[in-house]
């Protein structure tokens, strides 16, 4: 009887991203967890803006040129779109809560509906404003 522990060079490692594909989920799950951190980064914006409100019309013109810049729109673009995924991926997160929606069908669904619903929703704010 030989029951000489392996040394840990050895012990199979564990399985990671290099072993895994990614799926649709996993990429969502992810993206939501970064639009979240980056909401907190937009919310500077709105902060900026009702500064610009309390000090008067000469800061809020100046935040509005400010606004009109190519760089800031792109900039609020993105911002929007993070708040949509981030808003969507909740609602999907909320619907498993529910106990609802683990299908594999059902994930895959969820996920891609978060993502198309996201960029929708950004591109009709961008066209009705």
């Amino acid at each position: 009887m030989n029951n000489i522990e392996k040394s840990p060079d050895q012990r199979p490692l564990s399985p990671h991203l290099q072993i895994y594909r990614p799926t649709i989920s996993m990429i969502m799950s992810v993206m939501h967890r970064l639009t979240g951190l980056g909401l907190y980064f937009g919310v500077s914006f709105l902060i900026f803006w009702f500064i610009a409100l309390i000090l008067g019309p000469e800061s809020y013109q100046k935040f509005n040129a400010i606004l009109s810049m190519q760089i800031v729109q792109i900039i609020f673009f993105v911002v929007t779109w993070a708040f949509f995924h981030h808003l969507f991926g909740g609602i999907r997160h909320f619907i498993w809560d529910l106990g609802l929606g683990f299908s594999l069908k059902s994930v895959d669904f969820l996920s891609y509906m978060t993502l198309v619903l996201s960029l929708l929703f950004t591109i009709l704010i961008f066209l009705l404003t």
